[in-house]
């Protein structure tokens, strides 16, 4: 089909007032010792208040205690341990929006946000992405689990700026779609099933039999009651179970470890990456492999809590073998997935018409009572 010259005016001016900004959120970690407090408070607030009867005047003392801590583990015992999870993520970041120009060209913009961290709140990103100009958003966790803590978060905090940026009678927000977490897409199952055999092949295969691996798939850990809310289990069991249907022909020993935040009064799940390890052992094996499957950016859970944890095994258990594997982090086939993942938003909302909201006239209080469409009891089909 070839365009004749009207038709490319058309599109060109269409094209610039129809522009989709993608809102990649991540949680964001500390990088100075002295934001750890406020860093604490803020993760309190948003996460912790999902599942534990804590009240609020006890989060602002609490987060000082724990930055104590954060700084005895990460300043003391790790020597001034400064995460990398920004900076990868900027470069998850930088990665899906080159695929995406691609595509799309500039018309499409990856701007990134954080739960926890400023300069990068929502409150902060959603009045520049507005101040450019876009008037349609794709909000994109880059997390592997929908749940209260993760999605549920982001949701939160993008509702929360959206109220306060809404002005006049019109929402300048004219579309919205949104990406959920991708446990269960098949092109991150087989990466990671992909990843893991090829570090078995490259380092372990010449001197242990595959029955003698064990593989340890970590998982974010979630507590079972969450006042009600999703908390993320079984999404993440169903991504381990995925998982490691890709390996157990090859690789008999392999288990779920829950990466948990072991706080009193709360069941976790369980196994932990403790027990896990300690289970395959006692069956055999004499080499462990540990992947994260429920993280994709590298954070000091997958860094400093599972070094720990294979500090404390290879003292009780020194004649095993141990491989601590990063997240995908930004390797290219996973921004490429992401990416794909992407499309088919970014084509809906180019297509959609655009939304009008009135932030004003919200019909609050308004409980619409249609008589007729009343069922009398007896009336119930199943």
């Amino acid at each position: 089909m070839v365009a004749t010259p009207e038709k490319l005016e058309l599109s060109a001016t269409h094209a610039s007032q129809d522009r989709v900004a993608v809102l990649l959120m991540g949680y964001g970690e500390v990088e100075s010792y002295a934001d750890f407090a406020n860093y604490n408070e803020q993760a309190l607030n948003l996460l912790t208040a999902k599942f534990a009867p804590v009240p609020t005047w006890v989060y602002p003392p609490l987060a000082r205690v724990l930055a104590m801590f954060d700084r005895h583990e990460w300043g003391h015992q790790h020597d001034h341990f400064v995460s990398p999870h920004n900076t990868i993520f900027e470069r998850q970041r930088a990665g899906i929006e080159q695929r995406l120009q691609a595509t799309w060209g500039e018309r499409v913009q990856v701007f990134k946000a954080f739960n926890f961290c400023a300069p990068f709140l929502p409150a902060q990103v959603l009045p520049q992405i507005q101040a450019q100009g876009f008037d349609k958003l794709l909000i994109y966790p880059l997390l592997v689990v929908d749940s209260i803590f993760t999605s549920g978060i982001a949701v939160e905090q993008v509702n929360a700026a959206l109220a306060q940026t809404a002005s006049g009678d019109a929402h300048w927000l004219k579309g919205q779609r949104y990406i959920p977490s991708f446990y269960n897409q098949p092109t991150y199952i087989d990466l990671l099933a992909n990843l893991v055999e090829e570090k078995i092949h490259a380092n372990l295969a010449q001197n242990y039999l595959p029955s003698q691996v064990g593989i340890v798939l970590m998982n974010h850990g979630c507590p079972h009651k969450a006042k009600g809310f999703t908390s993320g289990i079984q999404e993440s069991q169903a991504l381990y179970d995925q998982v490691r249907e890709r390996l157990i022909y090859r690789y008999p020993l392999i288990s779920i470890g829950w990466l948990n935040h072991d706080t009193p009064l709360i069941e976790w799940t369980t196994p932990d990456v403790t027990q896990a390890a300690q289970n395959l052992i006692e069956l055999g094996a004499r080499a462990l492999v540990f992947m994260p499957i429920g993280f994709v950016t590298e954070n000091h859970e997958t860094l400093l809590d599972v070094e720990h944890i294979l500090v404390s095994l290879s003292q009780r258990y020194p004649q095993v073998t141990y491989i601590q594997m990063p997240c995908v982090n930004d390797h290219p086939e996973f921004l490429t997935m992401a990416a794909a993942w992407a499309d088919p938003q970014i084509a809906a909302l180019l297509a959609a018409p655009a939304l009008t909201v009135n932030p004003q006239g919200s019909p609050a209080h308004q409980h619409h009572h249609d008589h007729h469409d009343h069922h009398h009891p007896g009336d119930h089909h199943h």
